[in-house]
């Protein structure tokens, strides 16, 4: 779940800029190139966890999970009813009263985080209201859907316990960001922006700018809410690692493993075209990544669009990062040990990152 100067998916919209080091969410704004806008260095992993059953996303405002979890969607209520009251006048700064005494203030401990780790605020929301109406609209269902769609989680996490015991609990809110992320974490929390993340083709995404409406249609095609159990998975493993990462290399790692373990969870892989397009190019992509590997920078590899890549695909460091945990993997006689340094490598310490890459065997 923020890091880097690639805003390059959604350059139109200028809130979405975020500064260096931040971290961008996800795959779910990667695949087809499309990153998904950024989240604070401070904020970005999310080891959430386990001991949970998230067998629900039930319709209930909060509900208990096993100790120490809950699930939270509150905040979506909460949302579309203050979006009703904003429908009804036409002066903005009522509407950010109203937003603000509505939605904001009486929000979640999640939502709170949310705002702090994508940047959001009330006038953004005002602003993006005012301008995507027909946006606004036709996501309001796919976003309070999410209450009542059976997402069995379940099951993942107890294998996920199984995997790495030392799994530590988690919160999971659902609620309505400012079209920045899908799905983000913060400490022990995993934040789900409904309104990228229960996005489909029905989505109305004609008055938004150019390149923006480009990479939006592409991820709702792929129907992200679909695959809701992954992404939570994904963003599960972050609440478990210790980053952002210093160098390429590192981030590169830390979010590549996090596709890795959860493949190993959940038995998928993204849909998205980088673990397509990485592994019929690999020989190319190694030689390029080794020669860059070491920057601080993560341009042309990570929360990048098709356009800002060095191959034409958007977030290739996802699967370089996957392809050399997956070595490491296949090399270890310990695979329950292998996860666990996987989970447990410090991603802040570029020479750590390095030692596991060497271990990995990946450049041999």
């Amino acid at each position: 779940m923020d890091a880097h100067d690639a805003a390059s998916a959604l350059p139109d919209l200028p809130f979405l800029n975020h500064a260096p080091g931040q971290r961008i969410s996800f795959w779910m704004c990667t695949g087809a190139g499309l990153p998904l806008p950024p989240r604070s260095p401070s904020m970005l992993h999310l080891p959430r966890c386990a001991l949970v059953l998230l067998a629900l996303f039930a319709p209930s405002l909060t509900h208990a999970q096993a100790p120490g979890q809950t699930v939270v969607t509150a905040d979506v209520d909460r949302f579309w009813n203050t979006y009703d009251r904003i429908q009804a006048t036409s002066d903005p700064k009522q509407q950010l009263q109203l937003l603000k005494a509505l939605y904001i203030d009486p929000g979640s401990a999640g939502l709170k985080a949310f705002m702090e780790v994508k940047g959001c605020t009330a006038e953004k929301y005002v602003d993006l209201l005012r301008k995507y109406p027909r946006y606004w609209a036709s996501i309001r269902p796919l976003s309070l859907s999410v209450k009542t769609r059976t997402v069995s989680l379940a099951p993942e996490l107890e294998k996920f316990e199984a995997l790495y015991p030392a799994m530590r609990p988690a919160q999971l809110y659902f609620l309505v960001g400012c079209m920045t992320s899908g799905g983000t974490t913060q400490g022990d929390k995993v934040l789900i922006g409904t309104e990228l993340a229960m996005g489909d083709e029905s989505v109305d995404v004609s008055e938004l700018p150019d390149k923006t409406r480009t990479w939006l249609s592409g991820y709702f095609r792929t129907r992200p809410a679909d695959g809701l159990v992954l992404l939570n998975i994904h963003e599960y493993v972050h609440t478990q690692q210790n980053g952002p990462g210093p160098t390429l290399l590192a981030q590169v790692l830390y979010e590549g493993v996090a596709d890795f373990v959860a493949e190993k969870i959940t038995g998928q892989t993204p849909p998205l075209p980088y673990m397509s397009y990485g592994p019929t190019h690999l020989e190319a992509i190694k030689a390029r990544f080794k020669m860059e590997m070491d920057q601080p920078s993560y341009d042309g590899w990570l929360y990048n669009s098709a356009a800002g890549s060095h191959f034409g695909v958007g977030d290739l460091g996802y699967y370089v990062g996957y392809a050399i945990g997956n070595a490491y993997y296949q090399r270890a006689t310990d695979k329950k040990e292998a996860i666990r340094r996987m989970i447990e490598l410090d991603y802040t310490d570029a020479e750590a990152a390095r030692g596991f890459l060497a271990d990995s065997g990946f450049y041999p």
